[in-house]
């Protein structure tokens, strides 16, 4: 999240994103919810560019924050403000009059952007998949298709929340579709009817070569555009399944030729993260046919336990499991599992459909980057609602425009050689050291602790209690700047040699 949005955000944090906004209904140009959407998923820029050119909140008394849900606790006159004085005269490209930067492809089948939702309750019915397509979503990877009876845990989720209430980590016990596989098919068939220009991503999973083989066959015969081979759900039920055929690249192998002799249509594996690396499951793939990758699926969790029922989380009388973690917690190491496949030449070629995490355009970007050609997104469509779209496809094709790519199969892998699996090729000679901004500076003291207790000891404080730097001892770690509550801390322009 850039700098200029931490700030913002913060001070929008009260903001519960309404549905049907009343301060939207009270603003007498409709800009409120908008605004402060952008504010909260990161598209400051493009919100701020594409407000009006006058500021219609000069002389308002501002009726928004009176009818606010939370009435006196979200700023909105002075958030619109600030996009205007501060944000919108630094924005020196217009917004773009059309999504067509945003246009791309999967195995060679066009997508109108590369926003997909992921195999999950939030792509399981037709209204559902739908009102997404009615949104803006290209396209669907459908709840994971099975011959299994499917009976659900209640409850089956569980959180890990920030401070301000928004969902940092998720966990599920979420199974596959509890449809039959006649039910599905005939979902697949109306979506293909009234949505002809939608991505539909069949997600599946067999209990043999023979089921594997036959659910690709179905799949393909009503109206699915490409197979997605479910290797990786950590919920099953029943052993040998999910999971456990992700983590042994004989299974991978063996049940991908087998779906791939049972269509004609792209085939991508989905792969699991609990494995020390997917490079042997994803050339497995490839031995087998596979077209692509979709990574990651969920992480094998426990999120905590109560300490009055000492149960595990979430409880189903009395008793838990093991589950899925995702939301944005688990980004850090997607990007690592996606930087790690799009580097492996063997995979060369291979479409890469990256999740986990993703809840901003910059999230989706990040991944694009480092050899993403889409991307999927579940939980926060499940926290925010299929109109994140909005904020997603307006936001990516605003950096696009404003770096000069004409398409965002241009950005494709662009970061992918600045990373290294290991930290040996990195460069130890010179030190960036911290810069202090007292104006900024509350003198709180964190960073003194910090670094006294967790670094190097290079920080004292002044007469006013303000940082001051120890040059001979620090290292530039840049803890400091972390846990600094005021981001009164930034970085000096010029690096300084070791030896000197």
């Amino acid at each position: 999240m850039s700098f200029e949005n931490k700030i913002y955000r913060s001070e929008a944090v009260n903001c519960v994103l309404c549905g049907n906004a009343r301060c939207e209904q009270a603003c007498p140009v409709k800009l409120p919810a908008k605004a402060l959407r952008g504010i909260w998923f990161d598209n400051s820029r493009y919100t701020a560019a594409a407000l009006p050119v006058e500021n219609p909140c000069v002389n308002c008394s501002a009726p928004c924050e009176k009818a606010c849900v939370r009435a006196g606790r979200v700023p909105i006159k002075a958030l619109m403000t600030r996009l205007y004085d501060d944000v919108k005269p630094a924005t020196e490209t217009a917004p773009p009059q059309n999504l067509d930067r945003l246009k791309t492809d999967l195995c060679g089948i066009p997508l109108e952007n590369p926003f997909l939702l992921s195999s999950s309750v939030v792509a399981s019915t037709y209204d559902m998949c739908a009102r997404a397509f009615e949104a803006g979503w290209a396209g669907a990877a459908f709840k994971t298709i099975c011959s299994l009876d499917i009976h659900e845990a209640s409850p089956r989720f569980s959180a890990i929340k920030g401070s301000s209430g928004e969902i940092i980590g998720f966990k599920n016990i979420e199974q596959l579709s509890d449809h039959s596989v006649a039910e599905n098919m005939e979902i697949f068939r109306r979506l293909k009817q009234n949505y002809p220009t939608k991505f539909i991503l069949a997600s599946i999973m067999g209990k043999d070569e023979a089921e594997w083989e036959e659910l690709a066959g179905l799949c393909e015969q009503n109206g699915a555009d490409a197979i997605e081979l479910n290797f990786s759900c950590p919920n099953m039920a029943e052993g040998g399944l999910g999971s456990d055929i992700g983590q042994v690249p004989e299974l991978v192998e063996r049940f991908t030729k087998a779906a791939k002799r049972g269509c004609k249509i792209p085939v991508l594996v989905k792969l699991t993260p609990n494995v020390a690396s997917m490079i042997p499951a994803g050339e497995a793939a490839k031995r087998g046919g596979a077209d692509g990758i979709a990574a990651i699926n969920t992480i094998k969790s426990i999120t905590g336990v109560n300490p009055h029922t000492l149960v595990a989380a979430p409880a189903v009388h009395g008793r838990s499991a093991l589950g899925g973690y995702s939301g944005n917690a688990v980004k850090p190491i997607a990007l690592r599992f996606i930087s790690e496949l799009a580097g492996d030449k063997a995979l060369a070629g291979m479409h890469i459909s990256g999740m986990g995490g993703i809840e901003t355009w910059q999230d989706a970007l990040e991944f694009i980057l480092l050899g993403s050609g889409s991307v999927q997104v579940t939980t926060a469509v499940m926290q925010y609602g299929y109109r994140i779209i909005d904020e997603l496809t307006s936001g990516l094709n605003y950096y696009l425009a404003e770096k000069g790519y004409n398409s965002v199969r241009d950005a494709v892998g662009q970061a992918l050689d600045t990373v290294s699996a290991t930290t040996d090729v990195l460069e130890r000679d010179t030190v960036l050291f911290p810069k202090f901004d007292h104006d900024k500076c509350i003198g709180c003291g964190r960073c003194v602790i910090s670094c006294s207790d967790g670094g190097h000891s290079a920080i004292k404080p002044d007469e006013n209690g303000k940082p001051k730097l120890i040059g001979s001892k620090c290292v530039g770690c840049h803890l400091c700047l972390l846990v600094c509550p005021e981001r009164a801390i930034g970085t000096a322009k010029k690096r300084i040699d070791r030896n000197k």
